[in-house]
């Protein structure tokens, strides 16, 4: 950090410190807010969600060969193959949009192709089956359908675009990826390495398995057994590490977690304290900006109202299942069906806490763009929902 940046920051520190009123009810609750929230996310979200993704990215990072990522998820992959795993992918991770983080920086940095990455990154946390479901049986089959069509085609139109955009950049980026890169023979078979990888993949769906709204037959059956179903696959992991991987392996592997982690954390949880900030937790109203100010200026169908639900849902943080309670709330305040449409395409997929880590794994000018496209499909999609229904 040079001089000018240490002393634009003092100065920022001092104005904020010198007019923000802290006695005004609003401001204090506000405040008090973000450390809940950050509390909140700590105590549901870093143990049982972050922890496993950074474990996985670090596998990937380690024990899937460069050359396998780019033959499949490369910008010279076939299309149909990439974009149709990246854009189920949310149907088997349980994730929302900070756990997707990790493994999209994995697959990213270990050299996809910006398109397929982005798909998966849109769709983790977008169709989740669970949160479909409930969609369906809570807010109406038509918002359900609507979402679930919408997250898949929405993460293949943005990836290709995406793709489109930046191919240069993209193109280049896999060349130097590939300059003096010889495919290393693995030290396990093809079978080893996914039970490695499903074994941990299991763990994080079944550690993070959320408590359905409702008794959701199946779902709650697996919530009533979820911590047995991750002990078996923690044996199994114990397991597999122990025969399978050699001790420089091992270390290897947890060091590259860490890098992960080190370079994503910090930035969710100064997110997730900024969006506190904004909006409160899910649910409440103590953040900054009212309920029902949201309430009120996402009524009807108008173009103002979707685009408003889906910067709202850009901005604010989801956990996994937590917007559907909280759209049927605002649904009931007047939210018209259209927005209800705009905010679940956006709001899953995005957050702030998202974006800040998103833009240091592509840069602010890919970022923008993902960015400004969900919101722009969402308002859209938003629009033609709510003249329909």
């Amino acid at each position: 950090m040079n001089e000018w940046k240490k002393l634009s920051l003092a100065v920022a520190v001092f104005l904020a410190a010198f007019y923000i009123p802290f006695s005004n009810p609003r401001v204090s609750s506000a405040i008090l807010e973000a450390f809940y929230m950050l509390q909140e996310y700590a105590r549901e979200h870093v143990l049982f969600c972050l922890i496993p993704a950074f474990f996985i990215a670090g596998g990937i990072s380690n024990f899937i060969s460069q050359g396998t990522v780019i033959k499949y998820f490369g910008s010279e992959a076939k299309k149909w193959v990439s974009y149709a795993v990246a854009s189920v992918s949310g149907t088997i991770l349980a994730v929302c949009s900070c756990t997707v983080l990790p493994l999209f920086a994995g697959i990213y940095m270990r050299g996809a192709g910006i398109g397929p990455a982005i798909a998966f990154l849109y769709s983790g946390p977008a169709i989740n089956v669970l949160a479909i479901i409930m969609t369906a049986r809570i807010l109406g089959w038509e918002l359900g359908v609507a979402r679930a069509v919408g997250a898949i085609v929405f993460s293949i139109l943005i990836g290709f675009i995406m793709a489109i955009l930046f191919k240069k950049e993209d193109e280049a980026r896999t060349t130097e990826a590939m300059v003096g890169f010889e495919e290393e023979k693995d030290a396990r078979s093809g079978m080893q390495n996914i039970l490695y990888f499903a074994s941990m993949i299991f763990i994080l769906i079944f550690a993070a398995w959320g408590k359905p709204a409702e008794d959701v037959g199946f779902f709650m059956a697996v919530y009533h057994i979820k911590w047995y179903l991750t002990g078996i696959f923690l044996i199994m992991l114990a397991y597999i590490l122990i025969k399978w991987f050699k001790h420089e392996e091992r270390v290897s592997w947890v060091e590259s977690t860490w890098t992960f982690a080190k370079q994503i954390l910090p930035l969710l949880l100064a997110g997730v304290m900024v969006a506190g900030v904004l909006m409160g937790r899910p649910g409440t109203d103590a953040g900054l900006i009212p309920s029902e100010y949201v309430a009120a200026v996402v009524g009807g169908n108008s173009l103002l109202a979707n685009l408003i639900a889906s910067v709202i849902g850009a901005l604010m943080y989801f956990a996994t299942l937590t917007e559907v309670p909280i759209i049927q709330g605002l649904v009931g305040s007047g939210m018209g069906k259209g927005p209800a449409l705009a905010l679940l395409l956006a709001g899953p997929a995005l957050s702030l806490p998202n974006m800040l880590v998103i833009r240091s794994v592509i840069g602010t000018k890919k970022t923008v763009v993902f960015v400004c496209l969900v919101i722009v499909f969402a308002t859209i999609s938003g629009m033609i929902f709510g003249s329909i229904f």
